[in-house]
């Protein structure tokens, strides 16, 4: 972030990695940000990455960046809150009195395995932007064998009908399919993505007719699950 321009005051905090952008947001529409010792309330007030800013008479200081990996279990979502109830990421972590940080991109709740969290805002985007093409590799279970000639659908890319309806159909392709082992009438698949659509793997396999029983993430570029058992957390070196 160039020190000179100007961005906003909501979006400054976020990236000194104090809280995250929203909550930063909220913050300001409080009343609770002083900018320049001024109070405002428009989170897209202009300031510069070393403008003197303070939360409640506290002020807010680059934090240093840290970086994390979970082992989420089944069940857990992936958000600060949910307005179901239902347990979180950031709940799951809560005890362990660890610094501001966020998930970088989401598992949905019935999916396992890997998740980043960090409060380095422009690794995390790097992490999500397709152009970066980070491999992100899964364990699928399905409930049958998948035929080759499906695997190889797979990989080719197809339309899968929308998952809401009114919204159009998307174009998904895995980078790689195979057969891990099988087990009787189950199998378990080593997939590939380049890019993780919106339940991709899942709406590609159901579109073919398999149902996915579990599906684990075991790594997002260089950075591997490893032993980390469900609910762990481990933090790791910048990747």
């Amino acid at each position: 972030m160039n020190a000179l321009k100007r961005y906003g005051v909501a979006r400054i905090i976020s990236k000194r990695g104090y809280c995250s952008r929203s909550e930063a947001e909220r913050l300001v529409r409080a009343g609770s940000v002083t900018l320049e010792g001024r109070r405002v309330a428009d989170p897209e007030t202009p300031a510069a990455q070393d403008s003197h800013i303070s939360v409640n008479g506290k002020v807010v200081t680059a934090q240093a960046f840290r970086y994390f990996i979970l082992n989420k279990p089944r069940g857990i979502i992936t958000s600060a809150s949910d307005e179901k109830g239902r347990r979180t990421v950031i709940d799951l972590i809560q005890p362990l009195n660890l610094p501001h940080i966020a998930p970088v991109g989401r598992l949905d709740a019935a999916s396992e395995g890997l998740l980043l969290l960090t409060n380095d805002t422009a690794f995390a985007d790097s992490v999500l932007a397709p152009e970066t093409h980070r491999e992100k590799e899964y364990h699928v279970q399905t409930n049958k064998i998948p035929a080759e000639e499906d695997l190889q659908k797979c990989e080719a890319g197809f339309t899968v009908p929308a998952r809401i309806y009114g919204k159009p159909p998307e174009y998904m392709q895995m980078r790689s399919a195979e057969i891990l082992r099988a087990n009787g009438k189950t199998a378990w698949l080593k997939i590939i993505l380049d890019e993780g659509k919106n339940r991709e793997i899942r709406r590609m396999l159901e579109a073919l007719g398999y149902e996915v029983q579990r599906l684990i993430r075991v790594r997002i570029g260089n950075i591997s699950l490893g032993d980390l058992k469900p609910g762990e957390i481990r933090e790791i070196p910048k990747p």
